[in-house]
């Protein structure tokens, strides 16, 4: 865990070397304007130090927290406060669901003082905080209401499948995330989303009309077309889509509306977002994240037995959770591996929506508009290789746009 610390604070000053470079990359001479790179170049900064910081503080209370066997103390006070409250402490389910009842707020009070920073001040100095401290606060306790509401059968379910899975609980475990995750896609944006942000179909108009008819050249099978009101809380902007088989839903933020003035920007992103569906992207990466998923329980089934791994992290009993939380820890160096896996995959298909788009005739409108939301949004100008490989899911600017420009270059 040290080891990965020191790893990636070596790419984080690689990264913030670059975003002291005073110019803007040659490509994007005479794209973005001065004034633009030199918030951008503010806002980046700004994020860099506060990330130094908080990276820091992570790494050392992690370190303390295991040095000094926190977790096998706070899962005896945790069984200590059922016996407490009359409660049995020998029932695992109970007994975890307290456990992580402590975990969850210790997690918020700790976690409060940097999310409260970045958001009032460093959000705030560069204009895309939009959200008053009610409404921070608001939204806090409601996903503290739903772990609450949703944590405890999905909790009690894992337990009970790894006491009674046997040969086959990796399998067993896979089916149930994989039957849960269907669930929530389909329950989160019609029944979650809406208590964070209001959606509203979008108007009738020019627009909408240009999105509906380029969704029926490809015969998605748009039956909703949303804007949400991610103005309350930011002025980021994006777009995004959701929904199985013949019942997709497209989602515009106000703020892309706003700021893209030019409505051929709007649907040059939307036809981008159609490529990762057109081209199978999104069940690419949802059947590699079940096969990551079925790979990783595995592992786990071959270590929660190991009650010399449970006594070296300080536990004289195997609890099911603690089991996971074990195997999650010695993992890690595996997880970033396959992370760096997933993010090259991932910028592979943004530069493959990128040409589908293009070929749809949408490459200057895609070029126009993701430089639009590159300004909007103050995203970083200059990026180090070795940083963005490791840690970005999408192409830096630069590279998409050469990839854009590429095939005119050919075809001429």
């Amino acid at each position: 865990m040290i080891l990965m610390y020191f790893f990636e604070t070596y790419l984080d000053l690689r990264q913030h070397a670059a975003l002291k470079l005073p110019k803007l990359p040659k490509t994007l001479e005479g794209v973005i304007s001065q004034e633009k790179f030199e918030k951008s170049r503010g806002y980046s900064l700004d994020k860099s130090h506060f990330h130094f910081v908080h990276e820091f503080v992570t790494i050392l209370m992690d370190s303390a927290i295991l040095l000094f066997r926190i977790l096998p103390w706070f899962w005896k006070k945790s069984g200590n406060f059922l016996v407490l409250v009359g409660l049995d402490a020998e029932n695992e389910i109970l007994h975890t669901l307290s456990f992580l009842a402590g975990v969850m707020l210790w997690s918020q009070l700790t976690d409060l003082p940097f999310s409260l920073y970045s958001t009032f001040v460093i959000e705030a100095r560069h204009g895309f905080n939009k959200q008053t401290i009610w409404l921070f606060f608001r939204d806090m306790i409601k996903g503290m209401i739903l772990a609450i509401v949703l944590g405890p059968p999905i909790v009690s379910a894992i337990i009970i499948i790894v006491q009674k899975g046997g040969p086959y609980l990796a399998i067993y475990l896979w089916a149930f995330m994989f039957v849960l995750s269907l669930v929530m896609m389909t329950l989160y944006p019609v029944l979650i989303a809406p208590l964070f942000n209001k959606f509203t179909p979008l108007p009738e108009g020019e627009l909408r009309e240009k999105i509906e008819k380029l969704a029926s050249s490809l015969k998605f099978p748009l039956k909703k077309l949303f804007v949400v009101d991610g103005s309350t809380r930011s002025s980021h902007s994006n777009a995004y889509m959701y929904g199985f088989f013949k019942n997709k839903r497209i989602v515009l933020y106000d703020t892309l509306i706003q700021q893209c003035k030019n409505d051929e920007e709007i649907v040059a992103v939307i036809a981008h977002e159609l490529g990762h569906w057109k081209l199978n992207h999104t069940m690419y990466s949802f059947i590699a994240v079940q096969v990551l998923t079925l790979l990783q329980f595995g592992g786990y089934t071959l270590v929660r037995n190991s009650t010399d791994l449970f006594r070296s992290f300080g536990f004289d009993t195997q609890p099911v959770l603690i089991g996971l939380i074990i195997f999650q820890h010695t993992v890690i160096p595996i997880q970033h591996l396959v992370s760096f896996g997933l993010n090259l995959v991932s910028r592979s298909f943004e530069f493959q929506a990128d040409a589908f788009a293009k070929k749809l005739g949408y490459a200057s409108a895609l070029r126009a508009g993701l430089v639009k939301l590159q300004e909007e949004n103050l995203s970083a100008m200059n990026t180090d290789p070795w940083y963005s490989a490791y840690h970005y899911s999408h192409p830096p600017l630069v590279e998409r746009l050469a990839a854009i420009d590429e095939p005119d270059k050919k075809e001429k």
